[in-house]
């Protein structure tokens, strides 16, 4: 069973228990300015898993595609991947550990055909201090499960990493105990990072044994929550059955969800045995096409193929997503996972436009599982390909002044003068200087450091005034601007007219900042009109509601959405006032007060304070309530 045909029988597994399958979310996430990329299956699910009731039910299985930026650094061992899929399936409220443990345990040994004796689960310890009690509830489940294939389960008490690489794994020891560094869910972290009124609680994780083979030297003894390359996670059962209460204090739920998420990568490897995930059904055609297109082994060269593979197939599905290489945001993660590509290139000998060869067999991996790979395929190949030849172009730029630095020694503020200005990155310059046979400055990499330090600060300072999307905060007060926004865009429209498009907003605690296209500025008797307009709504106390619709049917009806948003095959859409004639109707994904009177309710009103440029042909507003 290939990783494909593991995606494909997971959701046949839980449709079968009646489980509604759910598209994937886009790898840009809606309405999140928390962060830039969807890097969890959990993550599109969130506002439903704090309680929001989901339009397709209790039960819901997908496959989530994801993206890690903060791992591009990781990449070349053999088990980190940049983009990954992770398995997903969610109760509502529905059923909890009993079916969940066994249904997944079931899936991985009848269904993928994993060896139960190489299948090891944590769960959590417990804290007497907040007066959490251990989670035998799991463990026993587990047992159970275990004893029905006939294999020993014992159950042990860990509780840490450390504590763990210290005692290692006892004979038939099969279940183990860790602290809430390891098995505590929640949106903070551990438990002390809990916050107030958040759903939250124990998690147990699953995990392969790849054999003692592959322990890592330096880690101490194997056991599953080390570190040592001897034990992959392959999932993670979240069983959220808290909520933490203002004096700190833990309280049971009425009703209780359970959020798994599984590396498909990983249960794929698994399945082959292998601790290489490079090697799946997902990857390996890649690496056989590096092989053949550079003439080099996988064996020789591996961490180089293993970036080319991870980075190449992140940036096709970012195109796939409608992200284009640009010097911000997701456009500068995208560029760069396409230079270091090149960059590693160069280490297979590979100095031509490669990406032609390489993004169609990414492409092929994808397109019967994914329509909209299919349908994107020409445009990807396009925009990745182009950018390739723009990156190409500018090394050869930079070639050309290494040669003229390198007569007398290369210092790190030339080799940082190469990167800033073209892109060059350091390891291509040293090896080009060490081809060249010249000299580097002991210190030319402190020095490359401090002005890379310099670089970060500067962009640092630069973003905090930077402008940036969405909602800053889940507070009463954002909530109030947020629904303030949504009025103040429905007044700009009846104004000044239905040309008014979204180009961006941000909301803070303490105003909002909303921008839009306008081919002038603003007069005061217009924003006068606007504030009129805004009040008069406030004062009607109209009720604030949210429906999901299919995409089509939203817009067909009338919603609004952002200006170069892309949306799902559903969406949330909030309307203020009644359903036969909202005052607004936008796409959104919330969260909103309940009506508009809660904007006034302490003797506010809304006020603009300021109107002006942040653009050619796009205006900003600054409103408070006060």
């Amino acid at each position: 069973m290939n990783a494909q045909q593991i995606r494909n029988e997971y959701l046949r597994f839980f449709q079968e228990r009646n489980h509604t399958i759910i598209s994937r979310a886009k790898l840009i996430p809606f309405n999140d300015p928390t962060t830039l990329f969807t890097g969890s299956g959990m993550q599109p699910l969130l506002p439903y898993l704090l309680g929001e009731p989901h339009s397709d039910g209790v039960r819901l299985v997908d496959s989530q595609t994801c993206l890690r930026a903060q791992d591009i650094e990781d990449i070349g061992d053999n088990r980190h991947t940049t983009f990954f899929e992770m398995l997903g399936n969610w109760s509502l409220g529905d059923y909890f550990k009993e079916q969940q443990i066994r249904w997944f345990f079931e899936f991985l040994t009848d269904k993928v055909g994993l060896d139960p004796s190489k299948i090891y689960v944590t769960a959590f310890i417990g804290d007497k201090v907040r007066g959490i009690p251990r989670d035998d509830e799991a463990a026993n489940i587990w047992q159970k499960v275990f004893e029905e294939k006939g294999i020993e389960a014992k159950i042990v008490e860990v509780g840490s990493q450390s504590e763990g690489n210290e005692r290692g794994i006892n004979p038939g020891e099969r279940i183990f105990f860790y602290d809430d560094s390891e098995n505590w869910w929640s949106r903070g972290g551990g438990l002390e990072k809990t916050p107030i009124g958040d759903p939250c609680g124990p998690d147990s994780e699953v995990f392969y044994d790849f054999g003692p083979q592959n322990h890592t030297e330096g880690f101490g003894l194997a056991h599953p929550a080390s570190d040592s390359g001897q034990f992959m996670e392959l999932g993670n059962q979240v069983f959220m059955q808290y909520r933490r209460l203002a004096d700190g204090s833990f309280e049971p739920l009425e009703k209780k969800n359970v959020d798994f998420g599984g590396g498909l990568e990983r249960i794929a490897a698994a399945r082959i045995d292998s601790p290489d995930v490079f090697r799946i059904s997902l990857l390996w055609p890649i690496i056989e096409k590096l092989q053949s297109l550079s003439g080099k082994k996988y064996e020789s060269h591996t961490e180089s193929m293993r970036v080319i593979a991870d980075h190449l197939r992140a940036a096709t599905f970012l195109a796939v997503d409608g992200v284009k290489p640009a010097n911000k945001e997701q456009g500068y993660v995208m560029r760069r996972l396409l230079r270091r590509a090149v960059r590693f290139a160069f280490d297979l000998g590979i100095e031509q436009n490669f990406l032609e060869e390489i993004v169609p067999v990414i492409a092929d991996l994808y397109h019967d599982d994914y329509p909209e790979v299919a349908a994107q395929r020409e445009e990807v190949i396009a925009v990745l390909v182009k950018e390739e030849k723009v990156f190409r172009q500018t090394l050869r730029k930079g070639l050309n002044e290494l040669k003229k630095f390198s007569s007398n020694g290369l210092t790190g503020e030339e080799l940082f003068k190469l990167y800033d200005t073209y892109g060059f990155p350091v390891e291509l310059s040293t090896e080009e200087a060490f081809k060249q046979e010249v000299q580097l400055s002991e210190n030319w990499r402190a020095e490359f450091d401090a002005k890379m330090a310099e670089q970060r600060e500067r962009s640092q300072t630069a973003a905090k005034g930077a402008f940036k999307g969405g909602l800053g905060g889940q507070t009463l007060q954002h909530k109030k601007y947020h629904t303030a926004t949504h009025l103040m865009y429905a007044a700009l429209k009846q104004v000044l007219g239905d040309h008014v498009t979204q180009h961006g907003s941000n909301i803070t605690e303490e105003r909002l900042r909303f921008d839009f296209n306008h081919p002038e500025k603003v007069t005061p008797e217009q924003l006068d009109e606007v504030e009129r307009i805004v009040n008069e709504q406030i004062a009607l106390n109209l009720p604030v509601s949210y429906k999901e619709y299919p995409t089509a049917e939203a817009f067909e009806m009338g919603a609004i959405g952002a200006f170069g948003d892309t949306y799902g095959d559903t969406v949330k859409v909030y309307q203020i006032g009644e359903d036969s004639h909202p005052f607004s109707f936008e796409i959104c994904g919330g969260p909103h007060i309940d009506h508009t009177q809660e904007l006034i309710d302490d003797g506010k009103k809304f006020k603009i304070l300021k109107e002006e440029s942040s653009g050619s042909g796009i205006r900003r507003i600054k409103a408070v309530l006060v």
